[in-house]
């Protein structure tokens, strides 16, 4: 039998927390869940989605998503300017996960 010993264990080497990292924080997993639910979004309409959150945090949100590759950004060259945002295919890979914390939720909350 082999035993693991937390002693030599380091969380930030585990592919959970490497998960964690991609997704934590209060908008992000909101934001993949929106563009999962709605498929192409603009700006505005997350920020009406996801309410009270300011543009500055939305747009530090979908920068990180951008950058970790897990949306898309796409800019049209037009006035006024129209940008909108969807999954990547690397974002899309991650909806599984999502959508077995959102069957979780339904099966245990309390109503």
């Amino acid at each position: 039998m082999i035993t693991k010993y937390i002693e030599n264990a380091n969380f930030e080497d585990t592919g959970f927390s490497y998960t964690l990292s991609l997704i934590s924080g209060k908008h992000k997993m909101v934001i993949l869940y929106c563009l999962m639910e709605y498929g192409v979004v603009r700006f505005n309409e997350l920020k009406r989605y996801l309410k009270n959150i300011s543009d500055k945090t939305l747009s530090s949100n979908l920068k990180e998503l951008e950058a970790d590759h897990l949306i898309i950004r796409t800019e049209y060259p037009q006035i006024p300017p129209k940008v909108e945002y969807s999954l990547s295919g690397r974002g899309k890979s991650l909806m599984t996960v999502l959508d077995q914390l959102c069957i979780w939720g339904e099966e245990n909350r309390e109503y």
